[in-house]
C-alpha cells in the first residue's frame, strides 16, 4: 500500500484495530482469495469496511472461536486465505487446541488477528485481558507471531501475512490515538527487529504499543545521563536473536511488553542469553504475574509500571 503522512496521522487516530480494517480491505481488493471471518466482532475489529464491500467473502461465525479456526482451516485447504478476528485472549486461549492442530501442525494458511491484546478491553476486566497469548502460542512451531508498534506496522504486518504462505498471529495492542513510532515508510522484514535509537549504556527491546513508551523512557533516561538504544521487536516468532547478540556490550538489557513477564518477550530474550557465554543482565518489564483489579487502560499500565516514567525509573534503579 502506498501511503502519505496524512494516512499515518489517520492511522494514529484510529488505533491498531481501525487501521487493521483499512489494511485488510486494501489487501482484499488485490486478492479475491481473501476471506474474512469474525467471532461476532465485525465492527469492533474494523472489518465492517470489508464486510460491506464483499459480503459474499465475509463469515460471522458468532461467538464460537474454535469453530471459526476450524472453518478457516477448511477454507485454507480449499485454496482461500482466511483472516480471522477475535479478542486476543479468545482467539489464542479458547481456540488454542484448534490453533495447534490446524495452524501449527497442519500449517494451514490461516491468519489470526488478536484484538485488544494486553489491557485494551479496560473495564471488561481479567476475563477479557490478553496478557498470556504470546506465551501460549510461541511454543508452536511454524506459527509466525507479529506485534506491530503503530499503524504503519499494522499495515506492513497485514500485507506480509496476506502474501506469505503459512499461519500467522497478529497481535494488536493499544487504543485509539496511539502515538506514531514511524512517520514514513519502513523496511519491514519478518524476523528482523528495527533499531529506532542508538545508545551506549542500555538496550531496550520493546514490542507492540510499548515501543512508543520505550522511546519516551529513553528520553527520560537521557535527562539522567543514561544513553539508551531502543529496538522495535515487531516479530516475536521467528525471533531476531542477532539483535540481542549485538547488544551484549551494554550495561543492561531491558524488555518492555504489554504481556505477562512469564513467557513473552522477556522470556524469549532470556532464552537467547542462556545460549551465550555472556553475563549480561536482563530487566524484564511487563504485566505482573498475578491478577490485579481491573481498570481503565492507563490505570492498568500504571499498576504494572508500564508508563514511560516508571520504565525509566525501574531502569535507573537497576543500573544503581
Amino acid at each position: 500500500m502506498e501511503f502519505t503522512n496524512k494516512d499515518i496521522r489517520t492511522w494514529s487516530i484510529l488505533g491498531q484495530r481501525g487501521t487493521f480494517g483499512i489494511a485488510m480491505l486494501d489487501v482484499a481488493d488485490n486478492n479475491h482469495k481473501i476471506i474474512g471471518l469474525s467471532a461476532d466482532l465485525c465492527n469492533t475489529s474494523g472489518m465492517d469496511r470489508f464486510a460491506n464491500k464483499y459480503p459474499e467473502r465475509f463469515i460471522n461465525t458468532g461467538i464460537a472461536e474454535q469453530n471459526m479456526v476450524g472453518m478457516a482451516g477448511g477454507l485454507a485447504d480449499a485454496g482461500y486465505i482466511p483472516i480471522c478476528t477475535s479478542f486476543a485472549n479468545f482467539i489464542a486461549l479458547r481456540s488454542n487446541e484448534f490453533v495447534r492442530h490446524f495452524l501449527s501442525y497442519m500449517q494451514c494458511n490461516v491468519k489470526l488477528v488478536g484484538l485488544s491484546a494486553g489491557f485494551g478491553m479496560e473495564l471488561f476486566g481479567n476475563t477479557h485481558y490478553g496478557v498470556e497469548d504470546i506465551a501460549c502460542l510461541r511454543t508452536y512451531p511454524n506459527l509466525t507471531i507479529l506485534s506491530p508498534a503503530d499503524g504503519v506496522e499494522v499495515v506492513k504486518c497485514v500485507e506480509a501475512a496476506a502474501k506469505t504462505e503459512g499461519p500467522f498471529y497478529i497481535r494488536l495492542t493499544g487504543k485509539m490515538n496511539q502515538p506514531m513510532v514511524h512517520r514514513s515508510d519502513i523496511d519491514f522484514q519478518i524476523g528482523k527487529n528495527i533499531t529506532l535509537k542508538e545508545g551506549a549504556d542500555v538496550a531496550i527491546f520493546a514490542t507492540g504499543g510499548m515501543v512508543s513508551r520505550a522511546l519516551k523512557a529513553a528520553d527520560k533516561l537521557a535527562e539522567s545521563g543514561v544513553d539508551a538504544t531502543v529496538i522495535d521487536v515487531h516479530t516475536l516468532a521467528p525471533f531476531d536473536k542477532d539483535s540481542v547478540l549485538k547488544e551484549l556490550d551494554k550495561k543492561l538489557l531491558v524488555s518492555v511488553e504489554e504481556h505477562s513477564v512469564v513467557g513473552g518477550l522477556g522470556t524469549i530474550i532470556a532464552d537467547t542469553l542462556s545460549e551465550t557465554q555472556h553475563n549480561t543482565r536482563l530487566l524484564r518489564l511487563g504485566v505482573a504475574h498475578e491478577f490485579k483489579k481491573a481498570g481503565e487502560y492507563e490505570y492498568m499500565l500504571e499498576v504494572n509500571r508500564l508508563t514511560a516514567d516508571m520504565i525509566a525509573e525501574d531502569i535507573l534503579t537497576q543500573l544503581k
